[in-house]
């Protein structure tokens, strides 16, 4: 952001700092990241598809193992290592964020709910959020008990 220095009286000129690059380059690693994330999840969606009415296994396995990795991720970046800024955009904003998809989610469960699958709607809303929960856990004391 540029800055007002004054050089002489009634003088102004405007100094731009390099100090910081602004948002570009975290944008950037957001998007690249949020691509690899998307593919991926891509991929485990054709290779378990859900049949009309039945649990979305596809998704709570790719949400559940976001999960894991995302405890691991916040432990190393913030406990382990001294990461370069933008591990943690690039990673757990963009692959992580682009990958895991509760928004899938929650259209899954109305759809369920609205095709009146009950307990599926309900069994996968419960265990998604309880999975979810329990891997982030697992995946962040995982990490610090490996690196002991």
């Amino acid at each position: 952001m540029p800055s007002l220095t004054s050089t002489k009286p009634g003088r102004h000129t405007f100094a731009v700092s390099s100090a910081s690059p602004g948002p570009g380059p975290a944008v950037a690693v957001v998007a690249a990241g949020g691509a690899v994330g998307a593919i991926a999840r891509y991929g485990v969606e054709l290779a378990l598809p859900t049949a009309p009415g039945a649990f979305p296994l596809g998704t709570f396995l790719v949400n559940v193992s976001g999960c894991l990795l995302i405890g691991v991720l916040l432990v190393v970046v913030t406990e382990l290592r001294q990461a370069h800024p933008l591990v943690r955009p690039f990673l757990g904003t963009g692959v992580l964020g682009g990958y895991t998809t509760f928004s899938t989610y929650a259209v899954e469960s109305q759809e369920l709910l609205l095709g009146g699958h009950l307990a599926a709607a309900f069994g996968y809303l419960a265990a998604t959020l309880v999975a979810a929960l329990v891997a982030t856990w697992a995946g962040m004391r995982l990490t610090r008990a490996l690196a002991r």
